[in-house]
């Protein structure tokens, strides 16, 4: 019933936008310190160090093919790229792909959510023991994560979201590692590590590209690293999806 009564906030009465919603599928993170970076990583993830997050909330899923269709009938807007492709039947549990910054970003704000930080993303994904990937230290493989595929296949090479439950974040968070890129809200900054605060950072102030996070369908096992970073123009509509975040 309860679950019932979600779709029902998210839709509204009449097709009106949609307000308040207390999604039942997100997951606390603790207030506290985490290691973010890696020193055996890629130079920007370089110095490992000791940064404090705030307590906040993030979905358990990434987002899905028909959870974002329900925001464009709300919304009215137009679709991104190929979103006929990936709005069928066999696709409404897999993620949506090719949203840019601003979709992901608008999203998150219909439902009263937001973007994850970089560093709220990375603690969400290894928690505090300063793991390699969401489970633990043991490389990926097909029970951990959707990697490694080389045909994108019409969307069909995406898994549906929660289909990996050996691959999960010790907060209980799916397919942090795999499956598509996840857009945080920082600027990139290939330094920004030697000059970020220790306490609740939220990357530069402005820049020419923006930080995603997790592998992909078609990464390898090193770019499924929780402290992997990459980049990408905000405005470029790649085989990049989300999820969301709030305040507890």
């Amino acid at each position: 019933m309860k679950r019932l009564l979600v779709v029902f906030a998210l839709f509204g009465l009449a097709g009106s936008p949609a307000m308040a919603v207390e999604s039942i599928d997100m997951a606390l993170v603790p207030a506290g310190e985490f290691t973010m970076g890696s020193e055996a990583g890629d130079a920007d993830e370089k110095p490992e160090r000791k940064v404090y997050v705030d307590a906040f909330m993030m979905d358990k899923y990434e987002v899905t093919v028909g959870q974002y269709a329900a925001f464009l009938q709300a919304k009215g807007i137009e679709p991104p790229t190929d979103w006929k492709l990936m709005n069928q039947p066999a696709h409404q549990k897999r993620p949506a792909a090719n949203m840019d910054s601003v979709d992901a970003t608008a999203y998150c704000k219909w439902v009263n959510k937001r973007l994850p930080t970089e560093a709220e993303w990375e603690k969400a994904a290894r928690g505090t023991d300063g793991r390699l990937y969401p489970w633990g230290n043991e490389p990926p493989t097909p029970r951990h994560a959707n990697f490694g595929k080389t045909d994108w296949n019409n969307h069909g090479a995406l898994s549906p979201v929660g289909s990996f439950e050996e691959g999960k974040s010790p907060y209980g968070l799916y397919d942090m590692a795999g499956n598509v890129w996840e857009w945080v809200s920082d600027w990139y900054d290939f330094r920004y590590y030697k000059s970020a605060p220790s306490k609740n950072p939220t990357g530069p102030s402005s820049g020419g590209t923006k930080v995603i996070r997790g592998g992909a369908w078609n990464g390898n096992a090193r770019a499924l690293r929780s402290a992997n970073r990459s980049l990408i123009s905000p405005t470029d509509q790649g085989l990049t999806g989300f999820r969301c975040a709030k305040n507890p």
